[in-house]
């Protein structure tokens, strides 16, 4: 069984999902959002981000992390502040040694919903489905396990894609 975290960073909220992946199975464990509003400034609330990643690092000790890269917004001065949060959650994992391995909104909606241009709604709804969660996690937290939901599909296919490698070259052996 393999435990993944999966991060949606964000300057204000931060939003955190951890699963379990055990052969196509996925288990909900945890999920919730990293909020930075009390800080005052940007350092403060980088602070508030690593020590709460490094916090969900310890209490559920994951193998694998997936984040969510930053897509360029309107605003440059928004999207530098959402790479610096996402800078910091990264230095939490990378800090205990984990593997960080990261995707795009598009890939992390296409691998839930199947289709890139999925809405928060769409999103909450699938993942709601695929972990068996009864109430849809804050659109944040639903993100985030989203986003571990999208490492764990890439993992089984590149698992899948090397098996069908091996079996082919066992084919063409004989």
């Amino acid at each position: 069984m393999t435990i993944v975290l999966g991060i949606d960073p964000g300057s204000r909220v931060t939003g955190y999902g951890v699963i379990a992946s055990e052969g196509s199975k996925l288990i909900y464990i945890d999920s919730g959002c990293i909020r930075t509003q009390a800080a005052e400034t940007l350092s403060e609330k980088l602070d508030i981000i690593y020590r709460g990643v490094n916090e969900v690092i310890h209490l559920h000790t994951p193998q694998e992390v997936g984040v969510e890269q930053v897509f360029m917004a309107r605003n440059a001065d928004s999207a530098l502040k959402l790479g610096q949060a996402r800078g910091a959650a990264i230095v939490a994992c990378t800090f205990n040694k984990l593997p960080v391995y990261e995707y795009s909104a598009r890939q992390v909606k296409q691998s839930v919903v199947g289709t890139g241009a999925a809405d928060k709604i769409q999103v909450q709804a699938m993942i709601c489905r695929l972990l068996g969660l009864e109430k849809a996690p804050q659109a944040d937290a639903a993100d985030a396990l989203g986003v571990a939901v999208c490492h764990t599909h890439m993992i089984q296919g590149m698992i899948r894609m090397a098996g069908a490698r091996k079996l082919r070259r066992g084919r063409l052996r004989r």
